[in-house]
């Protein structure tokens, strides 16, 4: 039989036995073992929660994984229904299978199927906490040093069977309402628990951290790789960084003036060097004027990214950034909104021929680029031969400049996608409040798309906005 066929009927006979839910969950007694991941995935795209909290609930793997399931709207209720489904104690279901998972993963886009299927032989997952003296590895082995004392001492209390599980969950502490009753849901399971349940959050997104200081209390820091702060007092975001020894990514955005220099600017600055692991590094809203060499010099030679906007960047600055260690390793390089660039460009063009090696990603955009600037950086421009991505939008460049950048950009094999600023000419008074000529836009677009025929490159893509 056609294994297409075969995966029609399957899921046919799945969705008929979930249209009967209470038949459902009263089967998976009954089911093999090797259902529970199809059943698990149909009843999961059908939002039917009651079915998952009672699939957890006998879940014959140490794992299960949502990363390649997607919720697109109200995801709580799935969530919330999962954890439910997690049992602390033994026999604490009305099934006659008990359930073998530890490690419970609620993050999307994570790089995994639903269970760890190819170390079926171990009870072992490659997702599972590193680092928390919380984790399974650590409680278990907390446990069986108790166990051991009990041999020895007769009289003491018998350990309470708990069995330890991670729970895996991106978190982001805002405003909503829903928000904050998916953390109190949390708190209480994690309370509920008896501290068999370790919270490993490494993704954590924080608006308007002193608002949420309180809330970060149910967190484990050390675990966290991915930290975005958005509107924080330095003081405040310094004070979490002694923790954060994990940290891969920091991201701080619309952190007031006053506190990029001074005393608070040079703590963040010595714990921000005793991150060993960081290799992306986002600033947005951060006056760095005339202090890049000061951020530069505590930050590891081997970044990865380096994100600047509106960070009030100088002449100083970029040249800098052309000499540092890190400016032979990026590989993401963000400058967009910092308008200097049109006083000068050797800093530039020096800083494009160093990055050249490595860069992937590059973002210029509303830098104040000019024609002359544009042409001055082609040469090193060119030599950037793994990009991948280059945006300049946003720039007052003329269609002349932007038909002269086009065959070198053409030459570089690897860039897939151009987001380029709107010609001054398609404008009928250059400003980007100015009446926009619909029909001398669309004359640029088509001279480009012929052009890039020409090439041969109609696998690069040109376009005004990202999409």
């Amino acid at each position: 039989m056609d294994p297409k066929s075969v995966n029609t009927l399957l899921e046919l006979a799945l969705k008929t036995l979930l249209s009967n839910e209470p038949a459902a969950i009263q089967a998976l007694d009954e089911i093999p073992r090797d259902l529970f991941v199809p059943l698990f995935t149909t009843a999961f795209r059908g939002r039917q929660t009651e079915v998952l909290e009672a699939m957890v609930k006998v879940w014959p793997y140490h794992c299960l994984h949502i990363g390649t399931l997607n919720i697109q709207e109200a995801p709580y209720e799935i969530l919330e229904a999962m954890v439910d489904g997690l049992q602390f104690f033994p026999a604490q279901n009305s099934f006659s299978w008990t359930s073998k998972l530890r490690i419970l993963d609620l993050r999307q886009d994570c790089d995994c199927g639903i269970v760890c299927t190819y170390r079926t032989k171990y009870p072992f997952c490659f997702q599972s906490c590193a680092y928390s003296q919380h984790s399974n590895f650590k409680v278990t082995e907390a446990q069986n040093n108790v166990r051991c004392l009990e041999v020895v001492n007769s009289e003491s209390e018998p350990l309470l069977a708990r069995e330890p599980i991670e729970l895996l969950v991106d978190i982001s502490f805002n405003s909503t309402l829903r928000t904050k009753q998916f953390l109190s849901f949390l708190k209480r399971k994690i309370d509920q628990s008896f501290g068999s349940l370790h919270l490993c959050c490494r993704n954590l997104q924080i608006d308007n951290l002193s608002a949420h200081t309180n809330s970060l209390q149910i967190l484990d820091l050390s675990c966290i790789d991915h930290l975005e702060v958005n509107q924080g007092h330095l003081k405040k975001v310094t004070t979490l960084l002694p923790q954060l020894i994990h940290l891969n990514s920091l991201s701080l955005n619309d952190v007031p003036f006053k506190c990029c220099k001074g005393r608070h600017f040079k703590i963040f600055l010595t714990w921000l060097g005793k991150m060993n692991n960081l290799d992306e590094l986002n600033l947005s809203f951060f006056c760095l004027k005339d202090q890049l060499h000061k951020l530069l010099r505590v930050l590891r030679p081997q970044l990865d990214t380096l994100s600047l906007s509106f960070c009030y960047l100088s002449k100083r600055d970029i040249t800098v950034l052309s000499r540092s260690s890190q400016a032979m390793h990026l590989k993401l390089l963000n400058l967009s909104n910092n308008q200097i660039f049109w006083e000068v460009y050797e800093p530039l063009q020096t800083l494009l021929e160093r990055v050249s090696g490595t860069l992937q990603y590059l973002e210029l955009n509303n830098c104040q680029i000019t024609d002359s600037l544009l042409s001055a950086i082609i040469p090193a421009l060119s030599h950037c031969s793994h990009l991948h991505i280059f945006s300049f939008a946003c720039n007052p460049i003329t269609m002349t400049a932007l038909m002269n950048l086009l065959p070198h950009l053409t030459a570089l094999v690897e860039l897939k996608c151009v987001i380029y600023p709107i010609p001054v000419d398609c404008y009928e008074q250059w400003n980007f409040n100015g009446v926009l000529n619909q029909q001398k836009l669309a004359a640029v677009q088509t001279q480009l798309k012929l052009m890039l025929q020409v090439a041969k490159r109609e696998d690069m893509y040109w376009t005004t906005f990202p999409e």
